[in-house]
C-alpha cells in the first residue's frame, strides 16, 4: 500500500452514483475532478493543468501530457480504445518510464459483442426490411422476407482484430453452429478459437459469409478495408464494423454495397457524426447505429468498479487488468 495518499485525476462526466462509488472507494486518497470533463468516447485533446498534480489518471487524458508529466505513475483509460496512446513515441516513453497503461476493455467486451450479434441476427431474420415496411408502405411482404432470411448454422464468420470483444463474440456465436476464424497481428497460440495472422486474411475473404471489423484506430489500420479487400469479399457477404470508422474506406464500401455485398452494419463511421448527406445513410442495405455498441445503462458504474479493482491491485503491486503496456 502507498505510504502517502495518492491523487487520482478524473475527467469523466460520471453519474452521481458512480461518482459517489469512486469517492468512497478511494478512501484516504484524493480525487481530483478535472474541469475539462468529457465522455468515454472523446479524449479531451488538449492539456489539462490539473493533471500535473496527479499520480494516477483515470478517464481520457491527453497522451503527450501524460508522457511529459513528472509525477504520473499509472494511466487507466475509460475506453477499450487507446488510439491516442498507440504511437511508437508514446509507447516507448511510457515503457521507458515504467508507467503502466490500462484500458477498460473488460467493461465493453460484453455490450460490443452483443451489439455485433444483434447486427447479424437482424440481417438473418430480415428485421430492417420489415421495420422499413412498417414505417413506410405497411406492405405485408411475407414471401420475399421469408426467402431472404437465413440460418447462422454453417456460416463462416471472420473476426478481424482478435481481442476481448472478438473473444466474447466468438463465445456468443458458438451455440449457433457458425465457423468462426479470428485474425490478429501476432497470434499467441492459446486462443480458444482458430486465430491466424492478419497476413492470411486476404485468402479468407472470398470464403467468408460475414466479416466483422473490430480493428482499433492505429496508423496501420487506416483504410484497412479499402477497395481491394471489400472487392475480394464474395457476392452476398455481410460486412459489420464495431471497431473504428477510420479502418474503412467508406467510398469503397458504398461501391461494394452497390455491386456485390448483401449488407453492411456500422456502429462507427468517419467522421462522427456521419454528415446527413453522406451516401451511406441512403444505401438501402446499410444500417447504422451512432457509436453505441459499448453503451449500457450502468456503464459508468462498471467503469468505476473496474478502476477501483485495478486501483487496489496497483496499491498492492499486483498485475493490472486490461494492461496494454
Amino acid at each position: 500500500m502507498s505510504a502517502s495518499p495518492l491523487t487520482v485525476w478524473c475527467n469523466l462526466c460520471l453519474t452521481e452514483s458512480a461518482l459517489a462509488t469512486l469517492e468512497s472507494g478511494l478512501g484516504r486518497h484524493r480525487l481530483l475532478p478535472s474541469s475539462l470533463a468529457t465522455t468515454t468516447l472523446q479524449p479531451i485533446g488538449r492539456p489539462d493543468p490539473s493533471l500535473e498534480e496527479a499520480d494516477i489518471a483515470f478517464g481520457q487524458p491527453e497522451a503527450e501530457q501524460c508522457v511529459s508529466s513528472e509525477r504520473l505513475q499509472w494511466i487507466h483509460l475509460a475506453s477499450a480504445s487507446y488510439a491516442t496512446f498507440a504511437t511508437d513515441d508514446v509507447r516507448r516513453a511510457l515503457v521507458h518510464r515504467q508507467i503502466p497503461l490500462t484500458s477498460s476493455s473488460a467493461v465493453y467486451d460484453e455490450p460490443c459483442a452483443q451489439h455485433a450479434l444483434a447486427f447479424l441476427l437482424a440481417e438473418a431474420r430480415q428485421l430492417p426490411s420489415s421495420l422499413r415496411d412498417q414505417v413506410t408502405t405497411h406492405a405485408w411482404n411475407t414471401v420475399p422476407t421469408r426467402a431472404a432470411a437465413f440460418l447462422l448454422k454453417g456460416q463462416t464468420v471472420l473476426l478481424v482484430g482478435y481481442g476481448a470483444i472478438a473473444k466474447r463474440l466468438a463465445e456468443l456465436l458458438g451455440p449457433f453452429g457458425v465457423n468462426v476464424l479470428g485474425f490478429r497481428r501476432h497470434p499467441r497460440g492459446d486462443e480458444p478459437i482458430d486465430v491466424r495472422p492478419v497476413g492470411e486474411l486476404d485468402a479468407w475473404l472470398p470464403r467468408a459469409d460475414v466479416v466483422v471489423d473490430i480493428l482499433p484506430a492505429a496508423p496501420d489500420t487506416v483504410g484497412f478495408f479499402a477497395h481491394a479487400r471489400l472487392s475480394a469479399m464474395r457476392p452476398g457477404a455481410i460486412f459489420i464494423n464495431i471497431g473504428r470508422g477510420t479502418t474503412v474506406d467508406q467510398d469503397a464500401l458504398v461501391a461494394a454495397l452497390r455491386s456485390h455485398l448483401r449488407a453492411a452494419y456500422l456502429d462507427v463511421t468517419t467522421p462522427e457524426p456521419l454528415p446527413p448527406e453522406h451516401p451511406l445513410w441512403s444505401e438501402p442495405h446499410c444500417h447504422i447505429t451512432p457509436h453505441v455498441a459499448g453503451g449500457h445503462g450502468d456503464e459508468y458504474e462498471r467503469l468505476v468498479a473496474l478502476f477501483l479493482d485495478n486501483f487496489q491491485r496497483f496499491e498492492q503491486a499486483q498485475p493490472l487488468r486490461g494492461r496494454i503496456y
